[in-house]
């Protein structure tokens, strides 16, 4: 950040209290930097509220705590990724706290140039394809089905690999010839593995399915992966995930998307264009086990929904596109302050 002339500043003291009094317009940036407001600011909340833009990104239960978004119905604006995750939060604001969200934008992400770099270099994306697989021993022939998220419940992985066993146990009674299959979880923690990750390797075991499954350190260096797979695997539970940002990466790679209907994935993922749409909860694992045979069947339908990812990400989900949208937002939301602050 420094290196792109940001100046960065503590989070506590005077110096904050001074850059938020004097500033334009103040982006907070998820639900819970609510709390820095009475914490920081103190006296001066009331001064900094209307020029507040609120950026949230989160929807599960235990952020919609009246500590963390009091404050929100006096903010100038909230920015969120996806229309479902702002329908929620109007919502469960109103119905468990009773207040009122501000006027809300969305918007979307988009992929960094640096990945569309990658993803668009077809010698990069042979050489670490390669790379990957023979890491992982995974034949070039072979079919990659998986998961790239941090390693919990909320993330699916345990539903995704009895998803995939249905899978195999399907192949095998409809006598299907398709090449040897395998599930990727990328996010483990190697060092301190949860009770979680344990339940998942003795259903692996459990099931005589080791062959077939391969669990991988979680990393921030994603495009390795996404050049090595088939087909990702967007499986987060409940409310789904707010937008989920691997999913337009794998659709950069031109990767087909197998994803639970719930959150911003439905605003991503065209059901039966670039991927196919299952149900969230234990009712999704054979729709999910059904949809994994039929890519692994079909590798024309792999690449078609590849392509029309592809295009999906380079028409809408592209840095550019985000950047043009918060710019939008940015301009209007600093024009109703200015207005505040002269009134």
């Amino acid at each position: 950040m420094l290196n792109h002339g940001v100046q960065i500043l503590p989070a506590r003291g005077q110096e904050a209290i001074d850059t938020a009094l004097k500033a334009d317009l103040v982006i907070l940036n998820t639900a819970v930097a609510g709390k820095w407001l009475d914490a920081v600011l103190k006296d001066h909340v009331p001064q900094v509220l209307p020029k507040i833009l609120w950026w949230i990104h989160e929807m599960r239960g235990h952020y919609f705590k009246l500590e963390y978004v009091k404050h929100l119905p006096l903010v100038a604006g909230a920015m969120i990724d996806s229309h479902t995750t702002a329908e929620y939060w109007k919502t469960r604001t109103h119905d468990r706290l009773n207040i009122q969200m501000p006027q809300t934008y969305v918007v979307h992400l988009g992929n960094s140039e640096e990945l569309m770099e990658v993803a668009e270099d077809n010698v990069a994306r042979r050489v670490l394809r390669e790379h990957i697989r023979e890491s992982l021993g995974v034949r070039s022939e072979d079919l990659i089905f998986a998961v790239i998220n941090s390693v919990s419940r909320g993330k699916g992985q345990d539903l995704f690999l009895q998803a995939f066993y249905q899978s195999l146990k399907l192949i095998q009674h409809q006598k299907l010839k398709v090449p040897k299959m395998h599930a990727v979880v990328v996010g483990s923690d190697m060092n301190a593995q949860t009770k979680f990750e344990t339940q998942l390797r003795e259903f692996v075991a459990k099931n005589g399915i080791h062959d077939h499954v391969h669990f991988v350190n979680r990393t921030l260096v994603v495009p390795p992966y996404l050049a090595a797979i088939d087909v990702l695997v967007q499986n987060s539970q409940a409310r789904g995930e707010c937008f989920g940002r691997i999913t337009i990466e794998a659709m950069a790679f031109k990767l087909p998307v197998l994803g639970t209907a719930a959150g911003g994935t439905t605003e991503i993922i065209l059901d039966g264009t670039t991927g196919l749409l299952h149900p969230a909860g234990k009712e999704g694992v054979m729709p999910l086990a059904k949809n994994i045979v039929r890519l692994a069947s079909h590798v024309e339908q792999r690449i078609s929904m590849g392509n029309r990812g592809y295009a999906r990400v380079k028409e809408r989900f592209m840095e550019h596109h985000m950047a043009d949208r918060i710019a939008v937002v940015l301009k209007e939301v600093l024009q109703k302050s200015r207005q505040h602050s002269h009134s």
